[in-house]
């Protein structure tokens, strides 16, 4: 009876994490680039019970068989999967249609710089001609992208004066001519990315920057791909799991305190 308290409540803890992701996926369904997270979950390992203090057997407790304690959170995971576009007729937002992320020179509070990759296409030009994210950190072209290098040679500068067109591999022209490559890029393995922020990626230790064979598109944006219908629909189903859970403990406890207090005085 006891042991309905325990699956109980890992049930509880379970649901409590799924409804975590869920509402930080809902809170990020109109940020442009987001990819939607979710949740796996596992038994806990079997347990063999045994007769305490069984003295049956010299040495040795008799076996009454085996038993779980319920559900154990598993680890969270990212849905790369592609989100639609929104078209904007921005000549600086820019969309990658496949696999693949765009290079930034990301910059902290306290000054340090690193390299991090996105999917979030809404740039802009600064006042000295650099392609920069919407919080001004730089855009990295296609050799720094490749080569996982920040710094100032690795920076896309553009006459802020003219208009720029960006082709289907990146280039960047004006006047016809080409003057930069937005960098785009793919990883080997995914599981060697570490999200960063809301749209942003980290590349840990071991993972390997190869060429991408994606598409860019201007004048769009890949918008997040959380579905917020289902994920709506999976809010409820959670909600119902999660109040399951606390029917059961109050069973159990109802149970318990008839045993104690009204059986046991017969």
């Amino acid at each position: 009876m006891i042991k309905g308290l325990y699956t109980s409540w890992t049930g509880m803890l379970n649901e409590q994490n799924r409804m975590d992701i869920l509402s930080n996926n809902l809170a990020n369904s109109s940020t442009v680039g987001y990819k939607k997270e979710g949740t796996t979950v596992h038994p806990f390992s079997a347990e063999l019970a045994v007769k305490i203090r069984d003295a049956s057997t010299l040495n040795y407790a008799d076996r009454l068989g085996h038993i779980n304690m319920g559900v154990k959170i598993g680890e969270n995971y990212v849905d790369y999967a592609q989100g639609p576009f929104d078209v904007t007729d921005n000549m600086t937002d820019v969309a990658i249609g496949g696999d693949g992320f765009f290079a930034i020179e990301y910059t902290n509070k306290q000054g340090e710089t690193s390299v991090k990759y996105t999917r979030d296409g809404q740039f802009k030009i600064n006042t000295d001609g650099y392609l920069v994210t919407m919080d001004g950190d730089y855009v990295l072209n296609q050799a720094g992208a490749l080569a996982g290098q920040a710094g100032r040679g690795n920076y896309i500068q553009v006459d802020p004066n003219q208009e720029i067109v960006i082709d289907k591999l990146g280039n960047i022209l004006q006047n016809d001519v080409i003057v930069a490559q937005l960098g785009v890029i793919d990883i080997q393995n995914y599981d060697y990315l570490e999200r960063f922020g809301e749209n942003m990626f980290n590349l840990l230790d071991g993972g390997v920057i190869v060429d991408s064979n994606a598409q860019v598109e201007q004048g769009v944006l890949e918008q997040s791909n959380v579905e917020t219908v289902k994920e709506m629909v999976e809010l409820i189903t959670i909600t119902r799991a999660y109040e399951s859970s606390q029917k059961v403990i109050q069973t159990i406890d109802n149970m318990t305190d008839k045993a104690v207090n009204q059986v046991g005085k017969v």
